[in-house]
């Protein structure tokens, strides 16, 4: 008589939704170790340190004296409203950016030890660190507002007014978020098992922040073509929408130019980008982290 085989499953394990086949509903049921991850990487950046959070104010500053040195007064790029106003409006938003994606690649090679000995949703120490990163972003953003703020009423002339369009900064902050934890998770993917990819993303990035308006104004951008090509760079739409809010110069500004209008397609195009990316980088994380030992 034939043996009947009772064996049954109890647990499915392969995904019935794509939130779930993106690990979306896993990362929300173990949102305790985000928080818990958080506090462990704010502490961590704070120990053994002389000057503790000074540093945060320390860095933006530095960078933006160097930037009106080298840019402005030898390079002669004109800005169009005070250089400390200008830079520091890009570069809050670019360190932010590119310490997030900095940390994001090289998760699988950060947490090798841990990853290895205990199970947990990976998509954890990548969104931990993103938000982590927002304490220090604060810094540095308040950095900007207290500069802001010294040329708005020191010089009233210079009509440094924000618009309504600042509204969408918190939108904004999402989508550097997103960009820096989509492109990040694929780089990381990547690099797991061709580790010489990082001195390539290495350079990418920092050549990256060349293409996007930080150290010249987009309006210095006349060729349409080339225009058109930076628009299609997320952190472009980003970069000009903050400061655009922040004091109403932005996109195709031309000093003495007024009622400029904000170009809500190159937001738009960034956005549909970001989404893009993000999708991608989990897709690819999700099916790298059950090889990562194996190749790391």
């Amino acid at each position: 008589m034939a043996k009947v085989d009772s064996t049954y499953w109890t647990t499915e394990i392969s995904p019935d939704s794509f939130a779930k086949g993106l690990g979306l509903r896993e990362l929300w049921a173990k949102k305790y170790l985000i928080w818990l991850f958080i506090k462990r990487d704010i502490t961590v950046q704070f120990k053994q340190t002389i000057f503790g959070m000074g540093w945060y104010f320390i860095s933006p500053l530095f960078t933006m004296f160097m930037y009106i040195v080298v840019f402005n007064k030898i390079a002669g790029i004109e800005t169009g409203i005070p250089q400390p106003v200008f830079y520091l409006s890009g570069i809050c938003l670019w360190e932010y950016f590119s310490e997030c994606l900095t940390a994001v690649s090289g998760t699988f090679q950060t947490n090798a030890n841990l990853f290895g000995k205990v199970y947990f949703p990976r998509l954890v120490s990548p969104v931990s660190v993103v938000v982590s990163k927002l304490f220090r972003f604060s810094l540095q953003l308040l950095t900007f507002v207290i500069v802001y703020l010294m040329y708005a009423f020191g010089n009233p002339g210079l009509h440094l007014l924000p618009t309504w369009y600042l509204l969408l900064f918190p939108v904004l902050l999402l989508m550097i978020q997103c960009l820096a934890l989509g492109l990040g998770l694929i780089i990381s993917s990547l690099t797991t098992k061709y580790r010489d990819l990082t001195n390539f993303f290495g350079v990418f990035v920092s050549l990256w922040m060349y293409a996007t308006p930080i150290v010249y104004p987009l309006s210095q951008v006349t060729n349409p073509t080339l225009y058109k090509i930076m628009l299609i760079n997320p952190m472009t739409a980003i970069i000009e929408s903050f400061k655009y809010g922040a004091y109403g110069q932005a996109y195709q500004y031309v000093p003495g130019m007024e009622n400029i209008q904000f170009d809500w397609s190159a937001l738009g195009i960034s956005a549909g980008v970001i989404a893009v990316l993000l999708v991608i980088g989990v897709a690819m994380f999700n099916r790298k982290q059950k090889f990562f030992i194996d190749t790391i």
